[in-house]
């Protein structure tokens, strides 16, 4: 056991000191002074039976300091008054160029299909993706043209704070921002050294036409669940600069509004997040059970040498969760002390969407099923 927990203090100290290094090159938005700019943005939405959220976000985008916008919106088949919402708004403000999608084509996901033939329709020489449900301080996009033109970058994407009701959902997003930070390393697209890694966020990728046309656009990644993080790696592989940085003041979002739907809403993309392998699956599993639970068991040994370490390994473990809640989010440290509860939580959700997408052959995203033969081959085919 003491070698056990030996091994785990080195690799937690490691992943600690990784982790603390990169989260410090996450600068926050929120300082940029923004100047006047006189660019283009496009900015580009999908939206699909959004009816409760589409108009927020549009007046929220219409209300940016940054005048030079054309804000897309793309009603992907949607089934309830998303459109109506969508033309009233487009009669009133000029800005809006309304796109009406009725059918998919093969080999499409519905949200990626839906953003590049927003792309299609567009004239701006920075392209803001975004999603249906974002809200927008006023002078967000003043803010990130600033700071790309400044740092001379390809792509920017910005972390939203992502708002919740209830101290368990609270938790649990906590613990999943953790999780995320560790296991994806988001930070290693601010490295210009390196073509690894790179991330995208949905709320906020904002990216130059060039850069976006030559990686190959959504076509790319059109049968992706996961498309954002896809189209920042690609981004990143392709050797563009790119900047990840947090826009907790500046971006927000209800990600799920209750612990239930956020479970359910998982399953889209757990599975693809861990590549669709059951074998990269079960290893992540069985990682976080021996890290997470067995320093808490062993905590009570005889041995007070493995108590030591038990302990010295959980201060690790919580200061490493802490560092992520504090740069990711903007709840309360709290959240930390229940970690077992929304660990355990995340094991279920994560199970049961390995499970789900097994027995239904694949996954049942916004009323269209994408058979899980065609999310492989598509996850083959780009790493090949």
């Amino acid at each position: 056991m003491i070698w056990i927990l030996s091994v785990m203090i080195i690799i937690g100290i490691i992943i600690f000191v990784d982790t603390w290094r990169g989260i410090q090159t996450v600068l926050p938005l929120s300082a940029v002074e923004p100047l006047a700019n006189d660019e283009q943005v496009s900015v580009i939405i999908a939206a699909r039976n959004e009816e409760i959220s589409i108009e927020a976000t549009i007046l929220s985008l219409l209300n940016q300091t940054h005048q030079n916008l054309e804000l897309i919106v793309v009603n992907d088949r949607s089934t309830d008054a998303t459109d109506l919402k969508i033309n009233r708004l487009a009669n009133q403000h000029q800005r809006i160029v309304p796109i009406h999608i009725e059918t998919l084509p093969g080999g499409w996901l519905g949200k990626n299909h839906a953003l590049y033939k927003g792309y299609l329709a567009a004239s701006g020489n920075f392209l803001l993706f975004a999603d249906a449900d974002i809200h927008f301080q006023a002078n967000t996009i003043s803010k990130a043209l600033t700071y790309m033109k400044a740092q001379n970058v390809g792509h920017l994407t910005l972390a939203p704070d992502l708002q919740a009701r209830g101290f368990w959902l609270q938790a649990f997003i906590s613990y999943f921002l953790y999780g995320f930070s560790v296991f994806k390393r988001p930070w290693t697209a601010n490295n210009d050294h390196s073509r690894k890694g790179g991330v995208g966020i949905g709320a906020f990728n904002l990216i130059k036409r060039d850069v976006y046309e030559q990686i190959g656009t959504h076509e790319a990644i059109k049968n992706r669940p996961d498309d954002d993080l896809k189209l920042g790696q690609a981004i990143k592989q392709q050797g563009f600069k790119q900047r990840f940085l947090s826009g907790v003041h500046q971006v927000w979002v209800e990600w799920y509004p209750s612990l239930k739907e956020a479970i359910k809403g998982l399953e889209k993309n757990t599975f693809a997040g861990l590549h669709y392998s059951l074998v990269v699956t079960v290893f992540a599993i069985t990682s976080i059970l021996v890290t997470h639970f067995l320093p808490i068991f062993t905590l009570f040994s005889h041995d007070p040498r493995v108590q030591l370490m038990s302990a010295l390994f959980l201060l690790i473990f919580l200061a490493l969760y802490g560092v992520t809640i504090v740069k990711m989010t903007s709840y309360s440290l709290w959240k930390i002390a229940v970690y077992p509860v929304t660990t355990t939580i995340f094991l279920y959700s994560t199970i049961r969407a390995v499970a789900l997408t097994y027995i239904k052959g694949g996954i049942q995203w916004r009323g269209t099923f994408y058979s899980l033969k065609e999310l492989r081959e598509k996850n083959l085919n780009k790493k090949t």
